[in-house]
């Protein structure tokens, strides 16, 4: 062999080398595959269906805290996915369960968590506690978002974590905000653990690129409004429908897909 053609085969080498290394990068599941198996059920007709349970666990957010004390449940984003189930899913028996606690933060959260949640037999579970968790610190949100993860891979039920909603104290769109940075570690797990990614903040943060004011999706500085809710709403759907479900779903105004958006 020339030391050419050496070369040659050395570069080819490595070359495949450096792509199966791309191709083996954790990141977050697929939201076409991975809750493929909750949506055989909800599709299924009686009597071959079952009931299927879908937690939303975090903090005042997914509770439906609104104007606080106002609880609006009806327009908050767990309620409102179980509308959105029902559209496409119209024999499904499914419940959404909320065991959010408004103040609650992860570390909270992950002490209840087998007890509070894992209690219920979820099919899946949406997490949501990063706008409590600046009071935390990264390292101490971090273990108790794993702690949650941890138990629920152990226990056989899927996880979707959730990026944050908005908050107007935050600068969204800088890398130095203690927000943008916890949505980057729950981006980070996600990946790492294989599991589910509904990324809220980034839809708020790509609205914002289109010139939406985020003022007219908040009922006060760190509570979405009911249009607010149907923001998280097109991303969490995403992870329930099917991709042809997806593509014919109605999302908010000024959000990826198109739709009207409500105060």
């Amino acid at each position: 062999m020339t030391m050419k053609n050496m070369f040659i085969r050395c570069g080819a080498l490595l070359s495949a080398a450096l792509f199966w290394a791309m191709s083996c990068v954790a990141q977050p599941a697929s939201s076409d595959t991975y809750l493929a198996s909750l949506r055989e059920p909800m599709n299924a007709r009686w009597p071959l269906n079952r009931t299927v349970n879908i937690v939303f666990h975090g903090h005042s957010v997914p509770a439906g805290y609104a104007r606080t004390p106002v609880v609006a449940t009806l327009d908050a984003y767990p309620y409102q996915t179980l509308v959105t189930i029902k559209k496409y899913y119209p024999n499904a028996v499914v419940n959404t369960i909320t065991t959010a606690i408004g103040g609650e933060d992860a570390e909270q959260g992950s002490a209840r968590f087998t007890s509070e949640v894992l209690t219920h037999r979820p099919d899946v579970v949406f997490i949501d506690y990063a706008l409590n968790d600046r009071k935390l610190g990264l390292e101490r949100a971090e273990k108790g978002w794993r702690k949650m993860i941890e138990e629920a891979l152990q226990a056989g039920v899927k996880v979707v974590l959730c990026t944050p909603t908005p908050d107007l104290s935050a600068r969204m769109t800088s890398p130095d905000d203690p927000l943008t940075q916890h949505a980057e570690m729950i981006r980070r797990l996600a990946a790492e653990y294989h599991v589910g990614l509904a990324d809220i903040y980034a839809e708020f943060v790509a609205m914002i690129g289109r010139g939406a004011r985020i003022a007219d999706y908040m009922s006060q500085s760190n509570h979405p409004n009911a249009a607010g809710h149907q923001v998280a709403v097109s991303v969490i759907a995403k992870w329930i429908l099917t991709p042809e479900q997806y593509a014919d779903y109605s999302a908010p105004a000024g959000s990826n897909l198109n739709s009207t958006a409500s105060d």
